[in-house]
């Protein structure tokens, strides 16, 4: 009896708690609002997962981690990068559709804010904007994301002469998480 009694207590706790379990391993899993589930709405998709950051100089020594989720019913994705040196940054990307372009709001704790637009060009998003420098002066940034075999590859490029050249700013690989925490 004490056997078969733990058993279907233990049987009950699971079916208990496994809706619970599901919300939490689904938040932000869910399917996208009809509104946005065209195809131009997932072509970001690539990007959602729970990422460990390397550059691409030192591709075993983990430099931050980085967390894509949907949001507002798949309409848009949010990035919470964590860089091991205290830099932390948040991104907003969504498909604009009146405008027919992607827009990236990028926001830092050391006071940085770019807003990029772009799209696909062949299988990348490319997104480009300004920035302001404290000096004054202004260039223009961009960031190309594109699948790799072992997850996504982000170069940053950065123009002082409105795009006629880029110069190679920064150069990262995100791969799955290795270690639930």
């Amino acid at each position: 009896m004490p056997t078969a009694s733990i058993g279907r207590r233990l049987l009950v706790a699971l079916l208990v708690a496994a809706p619970a379990a599901y919300r939490v391993a689904s938040a932000g899993k869910t399917a996208p609002d009809p509104a946005c589930a065209t195809a131009e709405y997932r072509q970001f998709d690539f990007f959602v997962g729970d990422w460990d950051t390397y550059d691409v100089g030192a591709p075993s020594k983990i430099v931050a981690r980085n967390t894509v989720t949907y949001m507002l019913g798949g309409c848009a994705i949010r990035e919470v990068y964590q860089q091991a040196d205290g830099l932390v940054g948040e991104s907003f990307s969504a498909y604009d559709a009146k405008r027919r372009v992607w827009h990236q709001s990028w926001i830092t704790n050391r006071g940085q804010l770019l807003l990029l637009d772009g799209g696909m060009r062949g299988d990348s998003i490319v997104l480009t904007g300004p920035e302001k420098a404290a000096d004054g002066s202004s260039s223009l940034v961009r960031g190309v994301w594109y699948r790799e075999a072992m997850g996504v590859h982000e170069r940053g490029e950065r123009s002082s002469d409105n795009g006629a050249t880029w110069k190679p700013w920064f150069d990262i690989v995100f791969r799955p998480h290795a270690h639930p925490d």
